[in-house]
């Protein structure tokens, strides 16, 4: 993507986190299937994955050859979905300002994000790639990126402490994105232009599959963190 990677890490574990999200919802881009999940160590994108909300079978808008050519962000489920933290830790990176474009979810339209804006964006740097996005510190050396978020989402501010389970952010489809969708990873350093993936395990989830379907269920009396006590399901 224009930039001489730094390799991963060798040797360390997964780190284990609560999910970011609650609610039915489903992975693209897996580092369960293949490493670096994205094609690229760049940007810190080597365990790196996408998920969309899937409430329901069908309540996705579908890809289309040519018709629409796009969509609009409210016709998907997890534009707006609430974006939670997966551990408690400090805000060291947080920005909403650029708007939520279009989906990308036919031929013309997925071709013109990758030769025409994915160019555009790779040459203007890490944060119009990621769009709208959020980084949180875990400790350890350990740094969360939630990128794409819904512009003026954010509820945190950079040097915050916040605990596991506050909601942070909400969906939404700035930067690189085709469709309304968190894209999460763990990285070695709070600035994804230089940045290390690092491994990651969802309690109570792992790391699901492209396609596999997963559900968090909302904890009780609305206090969401790793020990709920409300293990996820996996679907399938």
């Amino acid at each position: 993507m224009g930039r001489r990677p730094r390799q991963r890490p060798r040797g360390r574990p997964p780190r284990a986190v609560a999910p970011p999200v609650t609610g039915r919802w489903s992975a693209l881009n897996s580092p369960a299937e293949r490493t670096p999940s994205h094609g690229t160590h760049a940007y810190g994108q080597t365990y790196a994955i996408d998920i969309v909300a899937e409430p329901a079978p069908g309540a996705r808008p579908g890809f289309r050859s040519l018709w629409p050519l796009a969509r609009r962000n409210r016709d998907f489920p997890g534009f707006g979905a609430p974006l939670l933290a997966v551990a408690d830790s400090t805000v060291v990176r947080a920005t909403d300002r650029q708007r939520d474009h279009l989906s990308r979810t036919s031929v013309p339209g997925l071709l013109h994000l990758m030769l025409v804006e994915g160019a555009v964006r790779d040459v203007l740097g890490a944060g119009r790639i990621v769009g709208n996005h959020l980084v949180l510190d875990l400790g350890d050396g350990t740094y969360a990126l939630y990128a794409h978020l819904r512009h003026g989402s954010l509820t945190v501010r950079e040097g915050e402490r916040v605990p596991a389970g506050r909601v942070v952010a909400r969906c939404g489809n700035s930067g690189n994105s085709s469709e309304p969708h968190l894209h999460f990873q763990l990285m070695d350093a709070p600035d994804p232009d230089g940045a290390r993936g690092l491994p990651f395990t969802w309690h109570g989830v792992g790391v699901p599959r492209n396609g596999e379907v997963f559900e968090v269920p909302e904890p009780p009396d609305g206090a969401a963190g790793p020990e709920s006590g409300r293990a996820p399901r996996t679907l399938g």
